[in-house]
This record gives structure tokens, C-alpha cells and sequence, in this order.
């Protein structure tokens, strides 16, 4: 499975972008999908995860409200709607794709595929 991220960007705080991440694979639907970042000199974190089917979400309490997770099984790609954005959100983000569970985790290390990153930049 191959995934590409693409939509990162420079912002100003208060300011909104919207993530895509392209799966290369049939199996799409198969994978929960999540959202992980990386700030400078900090360890990759958890954003938001979506399951399978898309009917069920997880935030981290850090967006939680701010960002919405979506998915589109039918064009094997998966969104993050990033709304009123800080500069605390600034990070590399990156899609990573979870097959074999357990599901709507959190945790790093069960997720099997990544993709490359993109960046955002939020300036305040």
C-alpha cells in the first residue's frame, strides 16, 4: 500500500487547510486510516483517526473541534478538514494506514503503512 499526502501549506493563525491522503490500493476500505504529526524535535503524535468504514472517528483532545476527519472509500483517499488553526499546529503531517488492528488507535506502531508527509505552517 502506497500513500500520498498532499495539501499542507503555509497559514495564518485562525486560518484553514485541507489534508488529502491518495491510497494505492483496492483494499481501501479494509484500513482505518489516521492523521499523525511531527513538530520540530518532537516525537511523531497521534491527530485523528477514522475507521473503516468511515462511521466512526477519534480526535486527539489537541483538535478535537477544530479538525474533522473524512474518508472516501469510493476514490481511496481520506481528508483532514483543519479549521481555526494555531501555530502549535505546525508540524509535518502524516496519512499512515492501519490493516491489522487494533482499531481507531492512537498508538504509532500499529500502523503498518505511511505516507511521506506534507507540511503545515501556521504563522501567528
Amino acid at each position: 500500500v502506497q500513500l500520498q499526502a498532499s495539501g499542507g501549506g503555509l497559514v495564518q493563525t485562525g486560518g484553514s487547510l485541507r489534508l488529502s491522503c491518495a491510497a494505492s490500493t483496492r483494499t481501501f476500505g479494509s484500513f482505518d486510516m489516521g492523521w499523525f504529526r511531527q513538530a520540530p524535535g518532537k516525537e511523531r503524535e497521534f491527530v485523528a483517526v477514522i475507521s473503516r468504514s468511515g462511521g466512526s472517528t477519534r480526535y486527539s483532545d489537541s483538535v478535537k473541534g477544530r479538525f474533522t476527519i473524512s474518508r472516501d472509500n469510493a476514490k481511496n483517499t481520506m481528508y483532514l478538514q483543519m479549521n481555526s488553526l494555531k501555530p502549535e499546529d505546525t508540524a509535518v503531517y502524516y496519512c499512515a494506514a492501519n490493516g491489522r488492528g487494533p482499531f481507531l488507535t492512537a498508538v504509532v506502531g500499529i500502523y503498518n503503512y505511511w505516507g511521506q508527509g506534507t507540511l503545515v505552517t501556521v504563522s501567528s
